[in-house]
């Protein structure tokens, strides 16, 4: 497989495996480093990754988590903070009960089907991701240091696959890894080289941000996304 569409092809790998699944990934080219950041994005835990004959391949096995679902030049790229255990195990993010993220998303024409991230990436140019990789039963459980980690990986996917806009979800996030004093819009230092909009946690929890000011600020990043 080659490069472009490798997580696309693992997303798909990845919904198709049980927990703990063994796979063996082999690519052209490229350094160990950008497969394990794929890998690691996909919802795989890796043993072993190397380099030999011209080709990258790895050793992995399948987690308990959300796949990424990106491709280069997307319109939008959606980073949740983290996936929870009901969305890990349904295999698709923000899947709970009370979280408002799908009505908002096709209210405001981000995406068109709601709970199919592989028809967004498609479909409608919005890629998928996370800022950490391990599901929790909610964010209070993430420490700093995985914030800042995951952001360094996300940075470097965005970096590759140049999105028109990164839409962060959840400001604990963006405040814990990038501005501490961040305020919800359009931020003044971009991320990877790409525009970045943070907006208010879509959680049914957070009682504080209405389905008409998420629906807002959606449609505000959609506005806002640069040619990709």
């Amino acid at each position: 497989m080659g490069w472009a569409g490798l997580p696309i092809t693992l997303a798909r790998a990845h919904r198709a495996m049980a927990v703990g699944t063994r796979l063996t990934v082999s690519v052209p080219g490229g350094e160990p480093g950008a497969l394990t950041d794929l890998l690691a994005g996909a919802g795989f835990e890796v043993d072993v990754v190397a380099a030999s004959g011209g080709r990258v391949w790895a050793d992995v096995r399948r987690a308990r988590t959300l796949a990424d679902t990106v491709a280069p030049g997307q319109r939008v790229l959606v980073c949740g903070l983290n996936p929870s255990v009901v969305s890990a195990d349904a295999g698709y993010g923000f899947a709970g009960p009370t979280n408002r993220f799908w009505r908002a998303a096709v209210a405001s024409g981000l995406v068109t089907r709601p709970r199919d991230p592989l028809a967004c990436a498609h479909e409608d140019g919005v890629g998928m991701t996370d800022l950490v990789k391990r599901a929790t039963a909610n964010a209070a459980a993430l420490a700093a240091e995985e914030y800042r980690a995951g952001a360094a990986r996300v940075r470097r996917l965005v970096e590759w696959t140049g999105p028109g806009i990164v839409l962060f979800v959840g400001l604990a996030g963006w405040r814990t890894a990038v501005d501490r004093h961040a305020r919800p819009g359009l931020q003044p230092t971009g991320f990877g080289g790409a525009p970045a909009y943070v907006m208010p946690s879509t959680s049914g929890l957070n009682a504080s941000a209405s389905l008409e000011i998420l629906t807002a600020h959606m449609a505000a990043a959609v506005a806002l996304a640069r040619p990709a």
